[in-house]
C-alpha cells in the first residue's frame, strides 16, 4: 500500500506535533476521525478546517462510547504525560488496550511507540530485539514516559493476539518538520542565546525522521500489521548528533549554537534501521534539507540566502 484512499480512519493524539500532519495528510483521500481532549483550540481548527471530525475523549476515563467502532484503519499517536504514574498508565496502557477491543474490526492497528523504550547503552545502535529499559526517569525528564511506552507495548502485544487484530508496534525516533520537534525547539534555544543541553558522552546522536517520511510510511506500516504484533524501529536513514543539527541551523540562520555538556539529559538513542528498510524501505527527505524547511517554515526572517 503506498497511500490511503477512501477509507475510515481513526487518529488519537491527532493536536500532537506528529500526528496533526499525519491526520491531515490523510484527510485529504479518506474520512479521518480524531479524538484527543482537544484542549489546543487551534489545533482542532486547523483539523477540522482539512475535513476531520473532532470528538473529545479523556483518555484516564477511556469512554469511546461517542466513538464509532467501523473503523478500516485506527493510528494510535495519544500520549499521555502528567508525570503521575498511576494517571500515565491508565491514559497510555489502559486507554489503549480499551481502545482496540472497541476498534476489534479494523483491518489493522498502529501503534506509535517510541525509541525511548531502550535501556541506554551508550552510542550502540538499537535494534528491535535490543533490551528495554527506562532512559528517562534518571534524568529527572518526563519520568513515566519510558515505563507507559513499554507497558503499553505489553498491552498492545496481547490484545493484538485476543482480539486476532493486525497490529505495528513502531518504535518512532527523533520526528521533526515544520510542525515542530527537538531541532525546533533547540533553534529556540539558539535564538534565545541559551546553550543547548547535550550528553557528555559526545556526540548526542538519533535518527531525525521527517514529518513527509511519517506520513509517507504510514500506510506501509499498517501494510506490515499482523498477529502477532509486528515490532520495527521507525527513524530517519542517518545518525544524525544534536550537535551537528545545531551547527546546521547556525549555518541556516547565521545564529552561532553553545552547548552545555551534563549527565542531566538523555544518552544517544541511535538506531539500527535495517529491520524497517526491509518492511517497509528507506525514508526520502535528507535531515539538512528538513531542517531549511523547517526554518523557512517557523522563521523565515532568519534564513540566510
Amino acid at each position: 500500500m503506498t497511500a490511503l484512499s477512501g477509507e475510515k480512519i481513526l487518529i488519537t493524539g491527532a493536536t500532537g506535533q506528529v500526528a496533526l500532519p499525519v491526520a491531515i495528510a490523510l484527510a485529504a483521500d479518506s474520512e479521518v476521525w480524531a479524538i484527543a481532549r482537544f484542549n489546543d483550540a487551534g489545533a482542532r481548527a486547523r483539523l477540522e478546517a482539512a475535513g476531520v471530525k473532532c470528538v473529545v475523549v479523556d483518555f484516564e476515563k477511556a469512554d469511546f462510547t461517542g466513538v464509532p467502532d467501523d473503523f478500516g484503519y485506527v493510528l494510535n499517536f495519544g500520549v499521555a504525560k502528567t508525570n503521575d504514574f498511576d494517571r500515565d498508565l491508565a491514559g497510555n496502557a489502559e486507554a489503549t488496550g480499551l481502545l482496540m477491543a472497541h476498534c476489534r474490526s479494523a483491518r489493522a492497528f498502529l501503534h506509535c511507540s517510541s525509541t525511548a523504550v531502550y535501556q541506554p547503552d551508550g552510542h550502540h545502535r538499537f535494534a528491535e530485539t535490543d533490551p528495554l529499559g527506562d532512559n528517562h526517569r534518571a534524568f529527572g525528564f518526563m519520568p513515566t514516559y519510558s515505563i507507559s511506552k513499554i507497558a503499553t507495548e505489553a498491552v498492545v502485544r496481547t490484545e493484538a493476539r485476543q482480539l486476532n487484530l493486525p497490529t505495528t508496534i513502531a518504535r518512532l525516533s527523533a520526528p521533526f518538520g515544520d510542525n515542530g520537534g527537538w531541532p525546533a525547539f533547540h533553534l529556540e534555544m539558539m535564538i534565545a542565546g541559551h546553550a543547548v543541553p547535550v550528553h557528555v558522552d559526545a556526540p548526542s546522536e538519533y535518527n531525525l525522521i521527517h514529518e513527509d517520511d511519517i506520513i509517507a510510511t504510514v500506510p506501509r506500516l499498517l501494510d506490515a500489521a499482523a498477529v502477532p504484533a509486528t515490532i520495527v524501529n521507525w527513524a530517519g536513514n542517518e545518525i544524525v548528533s544534536i550537535e551537528d543539527w545545531c551547527a546546521e541551523l547556525g549555518r541556516l540562520t547565521g545564529l552561532d549554537p553553545t552547548f552545555g555538556p551534563t549527565e542531566r539529559t538523555i544518552e544517544s538513542v541511535a538506531i539500527d534501521t535495517t529491520k524497517m528498510h526491509e518492511l517497509i524501505g528507506a525514508c526520502a527527505v535528507d535531515w539538512r534539507d528538513g531542517l531549511r524547511r523547517m526554518v523557512q517554515a517557523r522563521h523565515p526572517e532568519l534564513l540566510q540566502h
